[in-house]
């Protein structure tokens, strides 16, 4: 008997949310052993990569509504992960910098990342796990 659903499983976007799904659960699952959420770790990664950098400006390249990030931010905070303070250009702005714990606490969450999302590619080889990436890279319009 053949598979159910056949006309949406030959859709490419039906495909790929499924292997989305399913690296997001990997990734969630190795981040939460470590403490962190999926968002917290957006977050971090990106107050790392930008810090310091001005709350708003934080919410912005990360596409995460100013409420959403204060109470992501909070949470963090709270852990001792980053730290806000006034923005020495403008006093009347959170500016957000990562703490050497939250460095730490990174470098973990990246390897268990970088470990579940070998998990997900495992059954491709290195050459078809390149060629995937790139593929990946031209059709979802970043520039990688």
């Amino acid at each position: 008997m053949p598979a159910p659903l056949p006309a949406i499983r030959a859709l490419p976007s039906w495909l790929l949310g499924r292997t989305a799904a399913r690296g997001r659960a990997l990734v969630a699952e190795a981040l939460a052993a470590e403490g962190l959420k999926m968002w917290d770790h957006v977050v971090l990664s990106a107050v790392s990569d930008l810090g310091p950098v001005a709350q708003a400006e934080l919410g912005r390249s990360i596409r995460l509504d100013p409420k959403d990030l204060v109470g992501v931010l909070n949470d963090l905070q709270g852990a001792g992960l980053v730290l806000r303070e006034p923005d020495p250009r403008d006093r009347r702005k959170n500016a957000v910098s990562i703490t050497e714990e939250g460095a730490r606490l990174l470098a973990r969450c990246e390897r268990v990342a970088r470990e579940a999302n070998d998990a997900l590619l495992s059954p491709l080889s290195e050459a078809e796990r390149k060629q995937f990436m790139g593929l990946l890279i031209r059709i979802s319009g970043t520039d990688g």
